[in-house]
């Protein structure tokens, strides 16, 4: 299982300065300077693979509860939307609205949306306004267009 890191600043009195000696030899040695207040926690492979490790994990859980459901005959919709972007960056006024196929009782479900192709970086997928009988979809990024898949998970029990 995940082993979250609580991450801590680096902090020292005066803050982000530095000392600099001449090591006569053309190059400089450059170190922090100050009183430190609060060791920082290290930025150092194993800090990053323990992340890398988690990032995997959730992908593999989500591997498997989409196995489960499927297994066990959950209502699974799938789909895909195309989206355009017609605002300068950083603007975007991508945000479609996707009717569900089959409404549900409940908006408590889940939405797995991923750009499949686009043109220009799409950035990140968002759903919004999760209701019975649909929801929102839309990208952060400046891409003109994008298709989304998206994968609809539930919603059938109050």
């Amino acid at each position: 299982m995940y082993d979250t890191t609580h991450w801590v600043d680096h902090v020292t009195s005066p803050n982000n300065c530095f000392t600099i000696t001449d090591n006569h030899d053309g190059t400089y040695t450059i170190a922090r300077a100050g009183t430190v207040m609060q060791q920082g926690t290290p930025q150092d492979a194993a800090h990053f693979g323990n992340i890398e490790s988690g990032i995997y994990e959730a992908h593999a859980v989500l591997g498997l509860l989409i196995n489960y459901a499927r297994q066990n005959a959950w209502e699974i919709e799938r789909g895909s939307i195309d989206l355009t972007n017609t605002a300068q960056y950083p603007f975007n006024n991508s945000q479609q609205t996707v009717v569900l196929n089959a409404p549900r009782p409940s908006g408590d479900y889940i939405v797995i949306a991923d750009a499949v192709n686009s043109v220009g970086c799409p950035g990140q997928v968002e759903v919004s306004d999760k209701l019975s009988n649909g929801f929102k979809v839309r990208y952060t990024g400046g891409a003109s267009s994008a298709t989304i898949n998206y994968i609809v998970i539930g919603g059938f029990l109050k």
